[in-house]
Parts: C-alpha cells; sequence; structure tokens
C-alpha cells in the first residue's frame, strides 16, 4: 500500500495505493452515494417516513397513526375503504396490546416484529397491520432488486452494446443479477437444454 498507484494504463502517479484507495475511491463513492439520496423523490421520502413508524425499536416510540393511515391509502389495491375504516381502530387496539406485552420488548426491527406476531398469533388478531407490514418488508426487498437491475445494466449496456435487443439483454441481466443462483447449475443440464431446443450441425 505503500508503494506508488499505477494507473490503469500503466502510469505511475506521485500517490501512494493507500492515498488511491482511501481517498480517491471512498470520495468518488461517497459522492455517488449522495447523488443517490438526492434523486430520491419526495413520493419516495414520504413512503419511508411512513413505512418508519411500523418500527417497533424503543418501546414502538416511532409508532404515528396517522402516517400509517397515510401509508394504507398508498397502497389502494391493498386495501379498500372499508378496511381502512377498519384499520383506523385496529391501530389503536394494536398499539396499546404490544405496549404492554413483555414479548414485545426490545426488538431490533419490524423483520423481528412480523416474526413474533407470527408466533404469538396476533397476526390474526391484527391481520390489517400484519398485512400493512407485509407490504413494507415486500416494498424494501423489491427496490433493492430494481436497483441492482439498473446496476447491472450499466455495465452490460455500454457504448460497444448500445443495439443490443431487449431479448438478448433480459437474459444477460437475469445472468448477471442472479449469479449466485446459476453457480449451482451444471453445465450438462445447460448443454442438454440447448439440445433440446432444436437441432444443431454439430454436436454440443
Amino acid at each position: 500500500m505503500s508503494e506508488y498507484y499505477v494507473t490503469p494504463r500503466k502510469r505511475r502517479t506521485n500517490k501512494t495505493n493507500q492515498h488511491h484507495f482511501e481517498v480517491v475511491i471512498f470520495n468518488t463513492v461517497l459522492d455517488m452515494q449522495i447523488q443517490e439520496f438526492g434523486d430520491i423523490s419526495e413520493v419516495g421520502m414520504e413512503l419511508m417516513e411512513n413505512m418508519e413508524t411500523l418500527s417497533p425499536c424503543d418501546s414502538f416510540s416511532s409508532f404515528d397513526k396517522a402516517k400509517l393511515l397515510k401509508l394504507s391509502e398508498i397502497y389502494k389495491n391493498d386495501f379498500n375503504d372499508s378496511e381502512r375504516a377498519q384499520l383506523n381502530g385496529q391501530l389503536d387496539i394494536y398499539y396499546h396490546s404490544l405496549l404492554h406485552d413483555e414479548r414485545f420488548f426490545n426488538l431490533k426491527g419490524i423483520v423481528n416484529l412480523s416474526d413474533l406476531l407470527v408466533e404469538t398469533g396476533k397476526h390474526l388478531s391484527f391481520h390489517l397491520v400484519y398485512r400493512l407490514l407485509k407490504l413494507t418488508l415486500i416494498l424494501s426487498v423489491a427496490t433493492v432488486n430494481v436497483e441492482r437491475c439498473f446496476s447491472a445494466m450499466k455495465f452490460l449496456k455500454t457504448n460497444l452494446r448500445n443495439r443490443i435487443c431487449d431479448n438478448f439483454m433480459n437474459g444477460a441481466l437475469i445472468c448477471s443479477v442472479e449469479k449466485e443462483t446459476l453457480e449451482n447449475v451444471k453445465i450438462e443440464n445447460i448443454i442438454t437444454r440447448f439440445r433440446k431446443m432444436k437441432e444443431r450441425r454439430c454436436e454440443l
């Protein structure tokens, strides 16, 4: 790390490897993260603020009934008007019930909360709150997957591949994003699948 940094074009600089990684790359990554935070829309910020009120940390100190009702309005396809009216009353009972239940003390996050709700059977009593909780958990996973796809697309669709067709692009993205899963696929199975697709002039 104390040696001088050499660029990809084999040019030696007057900065050490340690300076390059700890200052240049670190600052670049930090700038990219700050830019991504700045790109979050007002709707996205409101959504995250509403989701935060489900957190059980510090004895449900973040709980806000109004924001949770607002969150249910965002999921219009999952909550009809009648269910939103029921949720209004169910949230009060849910809050006071869990606040005085020792089993729900010292929870780390909404994942632990959802697990404990199922273990205690309270997900049946507060089914609308539990549905809201599930939607919140799914949203975070879905958002990460979308971000992974866009990140992979930046590497795949370069200037040399700007005319890549949609089908090939989809296949390449799947292979890039799900590489960990594809590592478990045997090469023999892939060859067998290609053989069955159509007849070929030579043996694979």
